[in-house]
């Protein structure tokens, strides 16, 4: 089992920035990929950014040039640096592991992000 616990969300002025973690913690495998996805309200969860643990990654084009996922595969956390907020992008953000022994992986609880002034 694994344990995704998220920090970071809150309440931001369009043009700001928020840096969301994420600490995974339980059974990792070594070869994995951690990711951010969001859901807003009356809308369906899309994906956000994904990173494996060899470092690739991939974004959303909504988000392209403006957010940037890292980790740290020793503190098994990923982080979504958030930069140049849109109202748009108002909604829970939720962390995911996958492995190649999930299905649907796993998740986090959520932090919700608001941009507004």
């Amino acid at each position: 089992q694994v344990q995704l616990v998220e920090s970071g969300g809150g309440l931001v002025q369009p043009g700001g920035t928020l840096r969301l973690s994420c600490a995974a913690s339980g059974s990792i495998f070594r070869l994995n990929t951690m990711g951010w996805y969001r859901q807003a309200p009356g809308k369906e969860r899309e994906l956000v950014a994904t990173i494996t643990s060899a470092g690739s990654s991939n974004y959303a084009d909504s988000v392209k040039g403006r957010f940037t996922i890292s980790r740290d595969i020793v503190k098994n956390t990923v982080y979504l640096q958030m930069n140049s907020l849109k109202p748009e992008d108002t909604a829970i953000y939720y962390c995911n592991y996958r492995s190649i022994y999930t299905s649907s992986g796993y998740w986090g609880k959520g932090t919700l992000v608001t941009v507004s002034s």
